[in-house]
């Protein structure tokens, strides 16, 4: 099992979101966050004063997937998520050693 955590645009969240459930992938996180790499932030004007925006707005997906469906899905993300611009975001791959679902008491893939 993995644990793929894509940092993306946060515009590219529904064609991600579609994207995913039609490979027929269940459960995802979302997370509004900030943050910054290459872009490195910009500068905007506010009330005739200039001031850098250091942190840009992102959204942090988590998806817990088997083994078999981690290619799949990480190509879904990619493809979706791009818009061939700096700052379309990263996407990381984590193994998962054990997942439990609370309510049936289920382990491993079964309870993904």
């Amino acid at each position: 099992m993995k644990l793929i955590t894509a940092i993306i645009k946060p515009f590219k969240l529904d064609d991600v979101r579609e994207a995913l459930s039609d490979i027929g992938v269940q459960g995802i996180t979302v997370t509004e966050v900030k943050g910054f790499g290459r872009q490195k932030g910009h500068t905007e004007l506010y009330r005739g004063a200039e001031y850098v925006v250091d942190f840009l707005p992102k959204v942090k997906l988590e998806v817990a997937v088997a083994d078999g469906s981690v290619e799949q899905t990480l190509e879904a993300i990619s493809k979706s998520a791009n818009t061939g611009k700096i700052g379309d975001g990263k996407i990381f791959v984590s193994a998962l050693e054990q997942v439990i679902r609370i309510r049936t008491g289920e382990t491993g893939e079964e309870a993904i």
